[in-house]
């Protein structure tokens, strides 16, 4: 069960590595037996899947902040509002949304991560 200070360090440790384009250093925060889901992903993504769909959005999105405004723990569950912010490598646009999501946590992995969002926002 991590504390809420080792989940501030694991999700800032994902903040730092996504700012950087850090892709291995990124998946590296998730176990291998992590589930994803989003409002765009309604099945659950296994690893192999969302380290496409994270070297996908890589290629096509420059990260430009990604800020996490509250944070809370209960068990190995974290409940997180966040606020990201794209620019497009196709034509420079940028593109910023609220979200909410609740991770797991085990021996200090995210071991699944549930996002909600609107996905109006990111058209």
């Amino acid at each position: 069960m991590p504390s809420r200070d080792e989940a501030l360090a694991l999700f800032e440790r994902r903040r730092q590595a996504w700012l950087g384009e850090d892709l291995d250093g990124y998946l590296a925060l998730w176990a291998d037996d992590m589930r994803f889901q989003s409002p765009v992903h309604r099945e659950p993504l296994d690893r192999a899947a969302f380290a496409e769909l994270v070297r996908g959005s890589l290629a096509a999105a420059r990260p430009i902040a990604f800020e996490f405004l509250q944070v809370a723990t209960a068990g190995d569950t974290v409940l997180a509002e966040w606020r990201i912010e794209i620019e497009r490598r196709a034509d420079g646009r940028r593109v910023a949304w609220h979200g909410m999501s609740v991770a797991e946590i085990r021996a200090g992995v995210i071991t699944a991560w549930r996002e909600y969002w609107n996905p109006a926002d990111v058209r």
